[in-house]
């Protein structure tokens, strides 16, 4: 942890799977990404059928946009992960593989997983929405 972010969860919560409760931020810029879709630079669909494939291009994307901005996953604020099922263990494996992937350090931080129905493109599975403190 940074000296400008920390993240907290009380004991009286229930505990996480690798989460925190709550991040609090010392005044400073804030990044706002798009949604991070698996889509190839062309902007082709990566991984069809394959929600833990398209994590990996989702990952991929989201190191990008935060290198373009001067932050990395160890500076993401909070997390939001859309995955097109209401299967417990694809929203698992999805989890997993986020946690696992270049950008896991953004996980760890306040993060929501959603099952949702549908999502923008055409077989999309998998959108991480991430909210970065940029560094000095």
């Amino acid at each position: 942890m940074s000296d400008r972010i920390t993240r907290i969860s009380p004991k009286r919560l229930h505990k996480t799977p690798g989460y925190h409760h709550i991040t609090v931020v010392e005044a400073g810029r804030t990044a706002y990404l798009a949604g991070q879709c698996p889509l190839d630079r062309d902007g082709g669909l990566v991984g069809d059928g394959d929600p833990e494939r398209q994590a990996d291009q989702v990952a991929a994307n989201a190191l990008i946009a935060l290198a373009a901005v001067g932050a990395g996953p160890e500076d993401v604020v909070r997390s939001v992960v859309y995955v097109c099922t209401d299967d417990a263990e694809v929203l698992a494996a999805v989890w997993r593989r986020l946690g696992d992937s270049v950008v896991g350090a953004a996980f760890t931080t306040a993060s929501t997983l959603l099952g949702v129905s549908r999502l923008g493109y055409r077989g999309q599975l998998v959108e991480v929405d991430l909210t970065a403190a940029l560094p000095g």
